[in-house]
């Protein structure tokens, strides 16, 4: 294998930003569970949310939204615990 070559294979990869961690992918799709599948334990219960761009609102991700990737245009999440009934 080149080192152009191998170069190559390392741009295939697809890049997404939890909590602005970076996360790396193989695949143009993914969805809420697969992200979330990726992050700390303990946020993995949390609710996530696409970040909107411009004026555009936030988006909120649940476990089976799909997301498509694009290459040189990462997308930024975020994660928010999830509110607790009854909490003053």
């Amino acid at each position: 294998m080149t080192k152009e070559h191998e170069q190559d294979k390392k741009e295939e990869k697809y890049f997404y930003f939890v909590d602005g961690e970076k996360y790396d992918s193989d695949e143009a799709y993914t969805t809420g569970a697969i992200i979330k599948s990726k992050l700390p334990e303990a946020k993995r219960g949390y609710a996530l949310f696409e970040e909107g761009h411009g004026n555009d609102p936030d988006k909120l991700i649940n476990d089976d939204t799909s997301i498509s990737l694009e290459k040189g245009k990462p997308k930024k999440f975020y994660t928010v615990p999830s509110a607790t009934a009854g909490a003053a």
